[in-house]
């Protein structure tokens, strides 16, 4: 038997006889074990503690006093870094390592090597399992992988002997408040709900790897059968193109479950001597360190999607029966979540959702504002200190970022309550507003249309009176399958849209993939993608890809009107070539449309010194004020240092703006604004004065902007931007004297 399953062995027979006496195995049989071993002078434990210690809790090789007297902060030292960052640390030359952190009363500065891993258990930290030797080495793969099998042990015993720290007593009970960033804005006052991380095995070690083996391949076909049965229901929280668009996104479910990359680490682990719970609970924890490492935020959304099927899969293992996805007005906290779990949840009757782990561009960031279920990202630490069943607050604001409290005060409580009365109040007025022309009090005609990209949320179209669809994002259905559909498929999709809007105008984009839209699987060796190979360069450059989704966008049209827009164009000529494969795949498609308009979106400022010439090849021109800013202002707009660094109500922007729309005038040629600043009071007041009368934004915004253009007098207003623009030259922002004189005239709170 090799060392390190006879060493497994051993442990087992050990945790098995604390077991027998009615407690756990002492932890200096543990470390003299794991040293004797694996052949180590030294195995030390270090355990959590509050406030963000490591206490020296056993130890076999270094001073039996340092015990209970060394410690070390998280993020101090190798064993502190190690807890910090959950990653294992293999050092031939720990003491020449920049975060090495020397202890006299240890005696450990006679130790080269070291091989430092976590112990976790349920997405916490509850320590740090250690190995040291005299001379410099790299310990082995396998030497690696039994540590962090015996890490996964001693969690259990740490766990049920209550040595590993926690938060509780009084620090349970005071208030805490946590930033968040709005992923569906909204408030929600309610019960929390804890969705904790995966279980940990009851059974860590098994004797029959092959057995192990099959009872994995039952479970993985368990759980195939249920996703295809999920996708087949659909999951529909209501009929129609909501059931398509889930579908959409389950779609990709199917494509990571019949991927055997992560089933194979998950078997490597079972003939290691892992029981296949373990083994998979393994190769969770696995996976959650490395989204925490992804700096793209589709693909670590794509990693929440693996880690709900890893959760399917264990349930299919351990033969327990799912616990109903029910609770009614209660608030659900969540490390991560995937897109089927949330729609079961808000089935269930939840009123709002913090995903520690969310980006705005994710799966359940998408179908949480297509569901209109306030939803925020961030939030960190939360599930740490938040309870189940104690009060929360949930407020999630447009723009403006959000909050999670948790055990708020009375008063707080009450506050809340009559904000949400005030909030539902205003939601029954805009509704009012629905069927109503949106214009300005002085009757001036402004056209506020939809973004989409997703079936579902083309019930908002009719939900909100909005004129049209003014930006559809066609990735967007393409990042929820996984892959770019073929020809039919894609026709599909874009008549059902065409269907839902029926009179109303939809302005198609192409594939907008690149920068931080990626599929799957897409490598980006790009060091700035935002600026990269994006958009319509991949298009010109993969024409095959381009003259597929615009046939499908000619077949979908069916003899109907139909307008197409190319994103990230930076010169007149990339705009020509997208045009003749427009032009060539026009001639092969009957019914040709009734009526066919070509525009660009306006995002890289190279075009504001062609517009002449770019006016002459377009139909139209929509603005995309997100990318426009960061390109204008050299300003990742990932970058959380720059965010409001730079305002859109500033002067370079207002007059570029202002130019744009005298020379689109000019020409007779529609301009539109559909990036993120169309959507904010002021920002769409400022626009509406400039002259341009035609946004777009999401359905939630529609309504309340409305309400706003309903009371702008907006002569009196154009006067005002007139003499503000006079004075605001060297100004950083206008959005100060805007905001007073819409204060004063009780346009916005």
């Amino acid at each position: 038997m090799s060392a390190p399953r006879r060493l497994l062995t051993r442990l087992r027979d050990l945790m098995a006889k604390g077991d027998s006496r009615g407690g756990v195995a002492p932890m200096s049989e543990l470390v003299r074990m794991v040293a004797a071993e694996l052949v180590s002078e030294v195995c030390s434990i270090y355990v959590a503690r509050p406030g963000d210690i490591l206490e020296l809790f056993a130890t076999e090789g270094l001073r039996e006093d340092s015990v209970g007297r060394t410690r070390l902060r998280v993020g101090e030292g190798i064993v502190g870094l190690v807890a910090a960052t959950h990653a294992t640390l293999n050092l031939a030359d720990a003491q020449n390592h920049p975060a090495f952190a020397y202890r006299p009363e240890t005696g450990e500065e006679k130790y080269a090597s070291m091989l430092a891993v976590p112990v976790r258990r349920g997405g916490r930290t509850l320590g740090v399992l250690a190995v040291q030797n005299r001379n410099p080495r790299h310990y082995a793969e396998d030497e690696v992988e039994v540590l962090e099998t015996v890490a996964m042990l001693l969690a259990e015993v740490l766990a049920a002997s209550g040595a590993e720290g926690g938060e509780g007593g009084l620090a349970a009970t005071v208030s805490r408040r946590f930033a968040g960033a709005t992923l569906a804005s909204g408030l929600a006052i309610g019960k929390v709900r804890l969705l904790g991380p995966l279980q940990a095995p009851k059974q860590v070690l098994a004797d029959d790897p092959r057995q192990e083996q099959a009872r994995l391949d039952q479970a993985v076909a368990m759980t195939r059968q249920s996703v295809d049965a999920l996708i087949a229901n659909g999951l529909a929280v209501a009929d129609g193109a909501e059931a398509d668009a889930s579908r959409e996104i389950l779609d990709s479910y199917r494509l990571i479950a019949a991927d055997s990359g992560w089933l194979k680490r998950v078997g490597d682990a079972i003939r290691g001597g892992l029981s296949a719970e373990a083994a998979v609970h393994r190769v969770a924890g696995d996976l959650r360190d490395r989204m925490r490492r992804i700096v793209d935020p589709y693909l670590r959304e794509r990693l929440a999607d693996v880690e709900d099927l890893i959760g399917r899969l264990m349930q299919a293992l351990t033969g327990e029966a799912e616990a109903p996805k029910s609770a009614p007005g209660a608030i659900l906290l969540a490390r991560r979540m995937g897109p089927a779990e949330l729609l079961e949840w808000h089935a269930g009757g939840i009123a709002g959702v913090v995903i520690e782990e969310a980006s705005p561009s994710g799966h359940a960031a998408i179908l949480a504002r297509a569901l209109g279920l306030p939803a925020l990202a961030g939030a960190a630490g939360m599930l740490e200190v938040a309870n189940d069943g104690e009060p929360a607050v949930l407020v999630a604001e447009d723009g403006e970022g959000g909050q999670l409290i948790l055990r708020p005060e009375q008063d707080v409580v009450e506050l809340f309550h009559r904000a949400e009365a005030a909030r539902s109040a205003r939601q029954a007025g805009y509704a009012a507003l629905r069927d109503k022309p949106a214009q300005t009090r002085d009757g001036t005609p402004v056209e506020l249309n939809l973004n989409v990209g997703l079936a579902l949320e083309l019930l908002q179209l009719e939900a909100t009176g909005a004129a049209g669809i003014g930006l559809f994002r066609t990735e967007i259905a393409m990042m929820a399958r996984g892959s770019v559909a073929d020809v039919t498929d894609q026709a599909a999709i874009y008549a059902q849209v065409l269907d839902a809007a029926g009179d109303r105008p939809v302005l198609f984009r192409t594939l907008d993939l690149g920068g931080d839209k990626l599929l799957p699987g897409t490598a980006r060796p790009e060091e700035n993608p935002a600026m990269g190979w994006r958009s319509l360069r991949i298009g010109l450059d993969r024409p095959a890809v381009l003259r597929r989704q615009l046939r499908a966008l000619l077949l979908a049209a069916g003899g109907r009107k139909l307008s197409i827009m190319f994103p990230m164009v930076a010169t007149v000529a990339e705009l020509r070539a997208a045009k003749a494969l427009l032009r060539t795949e026009l001639a092969r498609v009957r019914p040709q449309p009734s009526v066919l308009h070509v525009g660009t979106m306006l995002e890289v400022p190279s075009l504001l010194w062609q517009l002449p010439e770019l006016l002459r090849e377009v139909d139209f021109i929509s603005v995309g004020s997100n990318d426009l800013m960061q390109f204008l202002f050299a300003a990742d707009r990932g970058t959380p240092g720059l965010a409001g660094r730079y305002d859109f109500l500033s002067p370079p922007v207002i007059e570029m703006l202002a130019e744009v729309a005298a020379q689109c005038r000019a020409a007779d040629v529609k301009l539109s604004v559909c990036g993120e600043h169309a959507s904010r009071p002021l920002e769409a007041m400022t626009l509406v004065g400039l002259g341009i009368t035609s946004l777009s934004m999401p359905a939630s915004r529609v309504l309340p902007v409305k309400a706003l253009l309903a009371e702008l007098d907006l002569p009196a207003f154009r006067a005002v931007l007139a003499g503000i623009r006079r004075t605001a030259a060297g100004a950083a922002s206008v959005r100060e004297p805007i905001a007073a004189w819409a204060r004063e005239h009780r346009l916005v709170q």
